[in-house]
């Protein structure tokens, strides 16, 4: 029998439950390839031997496919803020139905945050994130919902017994919160925006847009809002004109359309 990377990839997810269809085929298995030639191993069915058996192979292979650059719960004040104060009354005024897009949102930490936040106030089968980003690489890393400690290290206990499970060196986080974001790539200078959200986040991203970019996108999340829904912004980044763009300043954070 011919081991070839099918077979692989279907043990790898019986072995850790991350499954590789969610990264780009060819990109992967040429470093998976690399990684195996390294280990002077010959064939998918020897390695995957050899991680069954050798915590040291698998603890390397973990490491090598997981997500190294995303931070749950980035600055934790904030999002107790969004917990305490805007969260209620979000729910309190369009129900708990709210429609929330988590744009520029990279490797999935952010929109995956926010369900596990939103899940205090809100059952999870009534939660859905939409979340955007550029980059088709970082959109399929976050489907794979694999971590590193640094990563979650800002996520409540509460939550990081609930909705991770450690795999050699790295945590997945669980399905019943990936089922709950829906990912697509979008251009957030040249595409569309979509409309009538009730809250939208877009977090240290804008810091790498030109000063007329960055005006162009607030005035397009703006439009992009319902009348009371909510812009939560980086801490690295300020709305110097708001007012003139028509929010009212909640916090230095959040921004609401009234």
């Amino acid at each position: 029998m011919e081991y070839d990377y099918e077979y692989f990839k279907k043990e790898i997810l019986k072995l850790t439950q991350i499954d590789l269809n969610a990264y780009k085929e060819r990109q992967m298995k040429r470093r998976i390839d690399t990684l195996i030639a390294k280990r002077k191993i010959v064939g998918y069915d020897k390695y995957v031997e050899a991680l069954k058996t050798d915590s040291v192979i698998f603890d390397e292979f973990i490491n090598y496919i997981t997500i190294n650059v995303s931070e749950f719960y980035r600055n934790p004040e904030q999002w107790t803020y969004m917990d305490e104060t805007v969260f209620p009354e979000l729910i309190s005024r369009f129900g708990k139905n709210l429609k929330i897009w988590s744009a520029a949102c990279s490797t999935g930490d952010e929109p995956y945050s926010l369900v596990m936040a939103l899940s205090k106030h809100i059952s999870l089968n009534q939660i859905k994130i939409y979340a955007t980003d550029l980059d088709k690489t970082v959109i399929a890393k976050a489907k794979v919902g694999l971590y590193d400690a640094k990563s979650i290290a800002a996520v409540p206990d509460e939550f990081k017994k609930k909705y991770f499970t450690q795999v050699g060196p790295s945590y997945k986080i669980a399905d019943e919160i990936k089922e709950r974001v829906e990912f697509h790539q979008h251009n957030l200078l040249k595409d569309q925006y979509p409309e009538n959200y009730d809250f939208i986040v877009c977090r240290n991203v804008l810091i790498y847009f030109t000063d007329e970019a960055k005006d162009e996108v607030f005035r397009k999340y703006y439009t992009s809002l319902k009348k009371g829904g909510v812009l939560f912004i980086g801490s690295t980044e300020q709305i110097i004109n708001y007012k003139e763009i028509g929010y009212t300043r909640k916090n230095s954070f959040f921004y609401e359309k009234p």
